[in-house]
């Protein structure tokens, strides 16, 4: 048994054995003795005395096998504390792979452990992604070599030779709901198939392999359907809503991953909140999911982290350069004033400002409500709200506050995309004419450019 082990290793180099002192991690550092070039051990402190003494049978352990011994100890915090006690020790484990005390670590995950993620992750609502359970491997360096084995098949190896282990007596615990699983739950269902843990950890390769059919898939749909920003995602519903369900649901949970950094919290039932929202008639709508902030508006919808908008003020307004450069640096934005002289051929497209006209100081500021101006270029000499004109070019409600303008006073003379005001507008008598160009980067919200430029 422990010959297969180490065969089954394949071509992992210095490799880090993380050992808690039970039964399963002592087999795994008798199997990789061999292989293993270091035993990193986590102190939780949450057991007093015996959590000591776990962490001075690992380091003895150590040293009977000639190996350095890393130990850190590193006590939860508030609130879920096996959860938090998980991420505190895979934190350190990859300190020691980024640190090259290791290239990767081996854990001493098994079958039992497999089949009880995959029922605990069933019970909780998790799609076929989480049924997928415990990975063999991963993308930051954890290997289990263990995962084809019974717990039961190692107690017993390591009886038969006489080797010590330490048993935690919280895993006795059922108000730990893994452990009324592993204690209650599974040998009641095993009672109906004895076979139930190699069901249960079959059920997680059969989803292994589908995930990763799906995750190459996702990837290559996602550059067609749903844009990817700093911290947030944009995705057109029209195109969006024609694909498989089965995709919609996949790429939402990427955008929403790509939001929150994790898909931790999140269930079925967010998924298709979003989703509810994307199929009603058009119009807008917003719902707070955890960790989420999800903004729809026309055709659009916007994947957010809660309170994205509130971290920048939505009012600013700075003295424009004329002729120069102004440069707002916390929004990303740019905005060159270029005099020229007039033209051969007069272009009344052109974002063009006759100077002559604009006698008055010019200072560039956010859209506000009640702005308004005459466009240029359009009969009837009536003015317009640039809200009317956000109705009508479908701006979504989210890119609004940040709408720059030119303003001289309180008059409107120039705005984003719908150009300038016929009263300040060049003409094909304006003997010089002031050029409108604008330049955009990608920020999140505080003014840290994570793109290139957007003009």
């Amino acid at each position: 048994m422990i010959d297969r082990v180490a065969a089954g290793i394949g071509d992992y180099k210095k490799i880090g054995v993380a050992v808690s002192g039970g039964a399963d991690s002592v087999f795994l550092l008798a199997a990789l003795r061999e292989l293993a070039v270091a035993v990193l051990h986590v102190n939780h402190q949450l057991r007093g005395a015996d959590s000591d003494a776990d962490e001075a049978f690992v380091r003895g352990l150590a040293e009977a096998a000639g190996l350095p011994c890393h130990v850190a100890v590193r006590p939860p915090g508030e609130g879920n504390v096996e959860q938090e006690a998980r991420r505190l020790r895979y934190s350190f484990f990859e300190e020691c792979i980024a640190a090259g005390i290791c290239d990767c670590v081996a854990t001493g995950h098994t079958l039992d452990d497999q089949a009880e993620t995959v029922l605990f992750r069933f019970l909780r609502g998790s799609g076929s992604a989480g049924l997928s359970g415990i990975r063999p491997s991963t993308a930051n360096g954890m290997i289990r070599p263990l995962l084809g084995l019974r717990r039961v098949a190692i107690r017993d190896w390591l009886q038969e030779r006489g080797m010590a282990w330490r048993e935690d007596e919280s895993n006795a615990d059922v108000g730990y709901q893994r452990n009324r699983i592993r204690l209650n739950v599974l040998p009641e269902l095993a009672r109906l198939n004895p076979s139930l843990a190699e069901v249960l950890a079959s059920t997680a390769e059969w989803a292994q392999a589908e995930e990763d059919y799906w995750t190459g898939e996702v990837t290559r749909l996602e550059r067609l359907y749903i844009k990817m920003k700093p911290e947030t995602v944009l995705v057109e519903i029209g195109p969006f809503l024609i694909l498989p369900l089965a995709v919609q649901r996949r790429l939402l949970r990427r955008a929403v991953e790509h939001v929150r950094g994790s898909l931790r919290g999140i269930g079925f039932q967010h998924v298709e909140a979003i989703r509810g929202m994307m199929a009603t008639r058009e119009g807008s709508g917003r719902i707070q999911l955890p960790d989420l902030d999800v903004y729809r508006s026309f055709d659009m919808l916007r994947l957010a982290p809660q309170q994205y908008d509130a971290r920048m003020e939505r009012n600013f307004s700075v003295p424009l350069e004329v002729p120069g450069k102004t440069e707002v640096p916390e929004r990303g934005l740019t905005i060159e004033m270029e005099l020229v002289a007039r033209p051969g051929v007069y272009n009344s497209d052109v974002n063009a400002l006759d100077p002559a006209k604009c006698l008055g100081s010019l200072h560039l500021r956010n859209w506000r409500p009640g702005d308004q101006f005459e466009r240029n270029g359009h009969s009837g000499g009536a003015t317009v709200k640039i809200k009317t004109l956000f109705q009508e070019y479908r701006i979504p409600l989210w890119e609004r506050r940040r709408w720059p303008v030119i303003a001289m006073g309180e008059r409107i003379v120039w705005t984003r995309r719908f150009g300038v005001a016929r009263e300040f507008a060049a003409s094909a008598d304006s003997e010089s004419m002031l050029l409108v160009r604008e330049s955009v980067v990608d920020l999140v919200p505080g003014g840290i450019e994570l793109a290139g430029p957007d003009v």
